[in-house]
């Protein structure tokens, strides 16, 4: 009698591959839904904790950065200037924690079925992009609250948006990957998310940093994203420093290639090593 094996397909052509994205849309949603439902699950207040902590950490910065460092705000009140950084910020980091887990808390399905193992890190992103739309009430209230009035800029915020989720999808690809061979990537994960909160201008603007430092510090990607964020939200005062702007967003989309180039690359392997 022979013994029965089961096979799991480990890769296709690229055609069909990007064509079974599609295909498996429906297990896209599934996973997404399934993981906005156990986030705030059994919790008191659910979806609240998506506004609490944004709202202290601006808190936090604003007294620290707006009231004790009397640091500029770019024209417009300081609790705008933090969240307007916060809600990009969020995002990235929200999206790294949940996709550098990602493979590996789903690992049970990826052993037994075929599908495009993309879908799994893409369904923790638009989780964290769920996050990001919540939190998007609290800057609302703020410019409620202040009477401020966004310029013909705020067009421009999907844009930016959209390469923040370049930003969050490339890096967390990248993370999700090597967090299967290497599982020390989730000790590393949150030391990158807080040590990335205090270099990048989240509680300041980047304007404060020498000029002769700004295209050095543009190396950060979510440099040019939160100043992105901030051009398209502040109006104004605010200003794009082009020469790093620039710079970023060319680190922001070699991420995101070399993201998806390494996961492909090394999706054959996760069901033999997760």
């Amino acid at each position: 009698m022979k013994d029965s094996h089961l096979v799991i397909e480990a890769g296709r052509t690229e055609k069909q591959y990007w064509k079974d994205l599609w295909r498996y849309r429906e297990l896209f949603y599934f996973l997404a839904w399934r993981d906005i439902l156990v986030r705030y699950k059994q919790t008191a207040i659910g979806i609240v904790w998506a506004l609490i902590r944004p709202f202290l950490t601006m808190v936090v910065f604003t007294v620290v950065f707006g009231q004790l460092a009397k640091l500029p705000s770019q024209g417009a009140p300081y609790p705008i200037l933090v969240f307007s950084a916060m809600l990009p910020w969020q995002f990235f980091a929200n999206s790294l924690s949940e996709c550098s887990n990602s493979l590996i808390s789903n690992a049970n399905l990826i052993s037994k079925v075929y599908f495009p193992r993309l879908v799994v890190p893409t369904s923790a992103v638009v989780v964290s992009f769920v996050d990001f739309l919540i939190s998007g009430m609290i800057l609302l209230g703020l410019m409620a609250w202040y009477n401020f009035v966004p310029s013909w800029r705020i067009l421009t915020l999907p844009l930016f948006i959209a390469i923040a989720f370049a930003a969050s999808m490339g890096a967390g690809l990248w993370l999700a990957s090597l967090n299967v061979k290497y599982r020390d990537f989730r000790y590393i994960v949150p030391f990158i998310v807080q040590f990335g909160l205090y270099i990048s201008p989240v509680g300041f603007s980047s304007s404060i940093v020498p000029e002769q430092w700004r295209l050095l510090y543009s190396l950060n990607p979510m440099v040019g994203v939160i100043d992105g964020f901030r051009w398209a939200i502040l109006g104004g005062e605010s200003k794009l420093y082009l020469p790093g702007f620039y710079l970023s967003i060319g680190i922001v989309m070699l991420i995101f290639v070399t993201g998806i180039w390494y996961f492909r690359k090394m999706e054959r392997t996760f069901a033999d090593v997760i």
